[in-house]
C-alpha cells in the first residue's frame, strides 16, 4: 500500500537533466512531449475525479 501512491518517477520525468551524450531529434522530441501532455491530463483528470467525488 505504501507503493501505491508513489509519484516520484512521474515528477523526476518533468525535471531530467539533458544527456549531452545522446542524439536527440525530431521523433524523439515529439515522443517526450507527447508523454508530458499525456501525464498532465492524467493527473489533472484524477484531481477533477477526486474532487467531484468529494
Amino acid at each position: 500500500m505504501k507503493g501505491l501512491f508513489n509519484f516520484t518517477e512521474v515528477f523526476t520525468y518533468f525535471f531530467r537533466k539533458k544527456d549531452p551524450n545522446r542524439k536527440t531529434n525530431f521523433n524523439l522530441r515529439t515522443m517526450h512531449t507527447i508523454n508530458k501532455i499525456s501525464i498532465l491530463m492524467f493527473l489533472a483528470g484524477m484531481i477533477y475525479f477526486i474532487i467531484k467525488h468529494i
